[in-house]
């Protein structure tokens, strides 16, 4: 009985640590995160480092990696304000160091949009490209 109930407690340790860890920082989708772009009501973060983001990033997007030692700057005054991060897709965690940077910073609305460069590109057709 011992065995079982000690089972059962790490089972459910577990099951909230990955609760906890998943839900950090909520989702947006894409429909969601163009119709704020399209009216200028986020900041959004690329996490997939500077070769990447030269290729294709979300439109208004900041390179986080070239610009994490001056983001406080780069970041709207109001901490409420939307801040999404992204990395490639939905297998991607790099976009938790630019969501925790904000976090850190102050900002209480971070969001995640999961599908990352790879489902922008698919469900728009087209990543702004760097000439």
């Amino acid at each position: 009985m011992k065995k079982i109930t000690t089972f059962l407690a790490a089972l459910a340790f577990a099951s909230f640590a990955a609760a906890v860890t998943a839900g950090e920082f909520p989702d947006i989708s894409y429909q969601e995160l163009k119709t704020a772009i399209d009216a200028g009501k986020v900041t959004v973060l690329d996490a997939n480092g500077s070769e990447s983001f030269g290729k294709s990033h979300i439109p208004t997007a900041i390179d986080f990696k070239a610009n994490k030692d001056k983001l406080a700057d780069l970041l709207p005054k109001d901490k409420k304000a939307l801040v999404v991060a992204y990395c490639a897709n939905p297998k991607c965690s790099a976009y938790q160091s630019a969501a925790k940077a904000a976090q850190g910073l102050g900002y209480k609305n971070v969001k995640h949009f999961s599908a990352g460069i790879q489902g922008w590109d698919k469900a728009s057709g087209k990543g702004e490209k760097v000439e």
